[in-house]
């Protein structure tokens, strides 16, 4: 047994034997995904968030190991390793208590108490800390010499000796962090002179909030603004009772000569020493903390927009609108293969008829069946502009958050190597439309824009974070190997860039897959990458019908034997509830297979490569077009672009997404706004405030639900019935949120 099974079982409350399992099949080089979805029988049916928390912990249990192996070899090489700090080092649990004891062998730069040593200060040190009432004068002139030529000078050295080895003392380290925990305030004051520049961070110029109290997206601001050169910053309890904690460790006499040196060194390590140190790292703590929520917001947001509803195989004419250079338009297949282009000008009188006979004559050539029109400049007007020809087709404004970065990158030069950015941004948005999912995994996640602070957080954990969340999502919902592209192919359970360029090209040299067996033929694709991938590719039109399933190929012998005890063939049993439901799991067991697996199989067959993402609705913005019509009173439908810890951002279709603060979301209590929305949820909301010199609206959900709608548009299904009232309190609704906050969108539009 791996001496970390058992303390990650009791960490995350699950068996010893599930650690057990996770850990080996992830060192045979299984997936996340693979595991989660065909080893429920080995795994006891953990989810792949339990399975990611196993390898966490591991990675990290492994690092404290290592750790711990540099420290013990390091002080055994001094010759200062004893059974009894053997015995400290072995009870250490964290990384943190092992670098408290650390601390003292830790090779370090010239200090004042090493100075003080060299010139023999150490046994006048000794004494003080004994704190008998001794005459100081005498004891201290015993240990001048030609580098301490004074009674001042010595007693200093002595009490810089003292200073240290309170600093590096273990237990006064240990009640000092407990301290800062518990009482230190973070605080924030604006630079002299700085008012005017720093006004996006008026809310922090004279600021003060517990530690344990304050909340992510508050010390990303602070950080963000003392990085910026406008504010300065500070982590501290009361001096006087860190001091006075220190003291009940180390005042063991009555107020005498050798007390008062002992304090004054108590207070000299404080202040330059612990205080700095404490302070620093609970800087970094903070910020560790405010990173993992602040990239917890993305991925959440990241996989709700990953996941959304997506249109399906229709004819879509896509539109990137413009105004002076015109609105670019492309005319897309059901698969989404460009097969005209055009532009057209809707902002210029004389241009306008023109446009419209070329819009009716690629709709009718090319049978049209759905509009798809970018939503950033111009998006209104140009929804307008297509309303106005009576084609009465379904019009979608699609969010074309990071299509710009797509159109210039080289995954849109090589799919597109002939046609200009502008082509590529329209065919992009058409292609959103159709499967959001296939078409953002062509991206770089954080150019999405979907959270807070992207560029302040830790940008390996981030990128770390959102691949894994990608990864999910793309094998949650499966991939049709004849038509992904090969970044989708990529993220597909042991697949990778290679390999999904191999299967590319096998495909463009042989042909479309007819099965899932055909993968093994694809150069370097083994059966090890094909265990790990064959159950989340998808071949619809192939031989097998369970090819197009999610059923894993090793349980296709299953499937043969359930089909032959019920007399029919496969085609006959798939889809077919009424046969499946004869079906007893417990019979078809093997060493291989267990009933929980099969219980799988079973739920897949009743309903064969159901897509788990939801069916796309129409939705009609209130005929406002631009933030200036926008007036306080009004209440009008929204989709929710963004999610944050403080609040969600909502689209009302006037280029400037409005900001609904956490206390007016619902009338229940809630401290996430994800505890009542999600990405893309249609919602009513009313304005409480329009601020267009600091691109500032105000929403409110909660108060929408109180009011009658604004005409002109249509109040979304489900989300405008007004909810129960509740008697829990609700949090202020007057808390500021600073413009450095209500711009963290990251928009990247053109």
């Amino acid at each position: 047994m791996n001496q970390f099974e058992p303390l990650i079982a009791a960490k995350l409350n699950i068996s010893v034997k599930q650690v057990e399992v996770v850990l080996a099949l992830l060192a045979e080089g299984a997936t996340i995904p693979f595991i989660a979805r065909y080893r429920k029988d080995k795994t006891g049916a953990l989810d792949e968030v339990q399975i990611q928390q196993i390898q966490d912990e591991a990675k990290q249990l492994q690092e404290f190991a290592e750790r711990k192996a540099f420290i013990e070899k390091t002080i055994t090489e001094q010759g200062k390793m004893t059974e009894a700090l053997q015995a400290t080092i072995d009870k250490a649990v964290t990384i943190t208590d092992l670098e408290d004891i650390y601390l003292p062998y830790k090779p370090k730069r010239k200090t004042k108490a090493q100075t003080a040593r060299e010139n023999g200060l150490e046994p006048l040190s000794v004494l003080l800390l004994e704190q008998q009432n001794i005459d100081l004068e005498t004891a201290a002139k015993a240990y001048l010499n030609d580098k301490v030529t004074s009674i001042e000078e010595a007693l200093q050295g002595a009490r810089d000796i003292i200073a240290e080895q309170v600093n590096e003392d273990a237990t006064v380290r240990s009640k000092m962090r407990k301290c800062f925990e518990e009482t230190a305030t973070f605080q924030s004051k604006v630079l002299t002179d700085k008012e005017a520049e720093a006004i996006k961070y008026k809310d922090y110029f004279d600021f003060s909030e517990p530690i344990h109290k304050i909340p992510s997206h508050r010390i990303l601001a602070i950080l963000r603004g003392f990085l910026e050169g406008h504010l300065r910053m500070s982590i501290n309890p009361s001096e006087e009772d860190a001091i006075e904690l220190i003291e009940e460790l180390y005042i063991k006499g009555h107020l005498n000569g050798s007390v008062e040196q002992v304090k004054k060194a108590i207070k000299d390590s404080y202040k330059r020493l612990l205080q700095p140190s404490l302070e620093t790292e609970f800087r970094t703590l903070l910020k560790t903390k405010a990173d993992e929520e602040a990239i917890q917001v993305f991925a959440e947001n990241l996989k709700q927009l990953l996941l959304s509803a997506p249109l399906g195989s229709k004819r879509v004419l896509a539109i990137d609108p413009g105004y002076r250079t015109g609105c670019k338009v492309v005319c897309l297949d059901e698969q989404g293969a460009l097969l005209k282009t055009s532009l057209i000008y809707i902002h210029e009188g004389n241009k306008k008829t023109e446009a419209s006979y070329i819009i009716k004559d690629l709709v009718a050539q090319y049978k049209t069946e759905v509009f798809a029109i970018g939503d950033g400049t111009a998006g209104r007007e140009t929804e307008q502009f297509i309303k106005s020809l009576g084609l009465n087709l379904p019009i979608f404004l699609v969010n074309e958050d990071g299509a710009s970065i797509y159109s210039a990158s080289e995954v849109a030069r090589e799919e597109f190597p002939n046609e200009d950015i502008t082509v590529r941004g329209s065919v992009s948005i058409g292609r959103r439309l159709m499967d959001p999912l296939a078409e953002l995994v062509k991206l770089d996640p954080k150019s999405i824009g979907v959270g807070q602070y992207q560029h302040d957080v830790n940008q390996y954990r981030l990128k770390e974070k959102l691949d894994q969340t990608v990864v999910s999502c793309v094998n949650q919902v499966g991939v049709n190997i004849n038509t992904a592209s090969k970044n989708l192919l990529s993220y597909v359970s042991g697949i990778g860039p290679s390999l999904a360029e191999n299967i590319l090209k096998y495909r463009n040299e042989v042909g479309k897959f007819s099965s899932r067996e055909q993968l093994l033929k694809v150069p370097r694709l083994g059966a090890k990458a094909f265990e790990q991938c064959a159950g989340f590719l998808r071949i619809p039109e192939g031989g097998n019908p369970l090819d197009a399933s999610a059923v894993h190929p090793e349980a296709y012998p299953i499937v043969e034997k359930i089909a032959q005890d019920l007399h029919v063939d496969i085609k006959t049993l798939v889809g077919n509830e009424t046969l499946l439901k004869q079906v007893q799991p417990k019979k078809y067991v093997t060493e291989q297979i267990g009933v929980l697996t099969i219980q799988d199989v079973l739920n897949e067959l009743k309903k064969p490569g159901l897509d788990p993402r939801s069916t796309l609705e129409q939705f009609e913005y209130a005929a406002i077009y631009a933030k200036e019509d926008v007036q306080v009173g009004m209440v009008v439908p929204g989709i929710v672009t963004n999610i944050t810890r403080f609040g969600a951002f909502i689209d009302i279709g006037v280029k400037q997404d409005g900001l609904v603060h956490v206390s007016e979301i619902a009338h229940r209590y809630i401290t996430d706004p994800s505890e009542a929305l999600k990405l893309n949820d249609k919602v009513m909301v009313k304005v409480t405030e329009v601020d267009i010199p600091r691109k500032r609206i105000a929403l409110s959900i909660k108060q929408a639900n109180e009011a009658p709608s604004h005409s002109g548009g249509q109040a979304p299904k489900g989300k405008n019935a007004p909810p129960k009232k509740s008697l829990a309190p609700e949090p202020a609704a007057s808390e500021n949120i600073v413009d450095a906050l209500a711009m963290l969108k990251n928009k990247f539009k053109k």
